[in-house]
């Protein structure tokens, strides 16, 4: 703007000379002629001097910049110097208050020094550390006896299934075996495997019966009814005992008890060859009717 200012006061002084020199005025066209002839410009000595204030005004204003920037910096460092200091304060302040409450706790407790402060700590720490690892020992002894009684019965219970199994496969054997010396190995086997089985106990006294071993077999039935006071074939190959031994009283006590305590034995009676002797006892006949069989069927 202020250029075209220039320029255009330019043309008006030559305007004005113009007018000055002629008597006429000069029209538009001797005007533009006027402008094309000169040689140099008038307004040259104008525009270096704007061009220095130009400088110049710039210069100031960055100088006036670079002030009010190193000012803003200064004050800046400053408050952040001041914060600083502030917070120290503040933090010396309440370390002496915490130093100088913590002096207070101690002289109104009745301790006397740091020493004191810190044997007591150590024993506190140490009593506590105690009672907690005696806690825990406990704890990890309950759990050790628990864990070794579990172990235990999970051994125990592995053998009693082994055991089992191999006591189902020999009770399988001694059902397909014929000869009564090698059932009676069998029934050996199993009662090493278990020795209360009064199952295996009985049918080795009915082994040793068909053998003619009587005495054996009614220790054998006394063994069996030790262990298990109910069981009916126990009394059943006892009866079976004493009629071979001719003790004909005795065969007929153990034979009721056997009918008491398993009724269905009573479908034996008349295919049970040791009971040929009781054929003439009136009790044996009535225990005949009662089941409903005779003689001869």
């Amino acid at each position: 703007m202020k250029l075209k200012f220039i320029l255009l006061f330019v043309f008006t002084t030559l305007c004005f000379g113009a007018f000055a020199n002629e008597s006429k005025p000069m029209t538009e066209q001797q005007q533009e002629k006027a402008i094309k002839e000169l040689n140099e410009p008038l307004y040259r000595p104008l525009l270096e001097r704007y061009v220095l204030d130009e400088l110049k005004s710039l210069r100031q204003d960055q100088q006036k910049l670079r002030e009010d920037t190193t000012k803003q910096i200064t004050h800046t460092e400053l408050s952040a110097a001041d914060r600083a200091l502030d917070y120290t304060n503040d933090t010396i302040n309440n370390v002496m208050f915490i130093i100088t409450a913590t002096a207070t706790i101690l002289i109104l407790v009745g301790w006397n020094s740091l020493r004191d402060v810190k044997n007591k700590v150590e024993s506190i720490v140490n009593e506590r550390v105690k009672s907690i690892t005696e806690e825990y020992e406990s704890r990890l002894g309950v759990l050790e006896s628990e864990l070794k009684e579990r172990s235990e019965e999970i051994i125990n219970n592995h053998r009693k299934i082994t055991i089992t199994n191999e006591v189902h496969s020999l009770w399988m054997r001694a059902t397909l075996e014929s000869d009564v010396n090698s059932k009676i190995e069998i029934y050996d086997e199993i009662l090493k495997r278990k020795p209360d089985d009064v199952e295996a106990i009985t049918y080795k006294a009915d082994a040793l019966l068909e053998q003619g071993k009587t005495v054996k077999a009614i220790a054998l039935c006394n063994q069996a009814i030790e262990e298990e006071e109910d069981y009916g074939y126990a009394y059943w190959q006892r009866a079976c005992a004493y009629a071979q031994e001719n003790r004909l009283s005795d065969s007929m006590d153990d034979l009721h008890m056997a009918l008491k305590l398993s009724p269905n034995l009573k479908n034996e009676l008349v295919n049970e060859v040791a009971f040929e002797n009781l054929q003439v006892l009136p009790a044996f006949l009535k225990l005949l009717d009662d089941a409903g069989v005779k003689l001869g069927e």
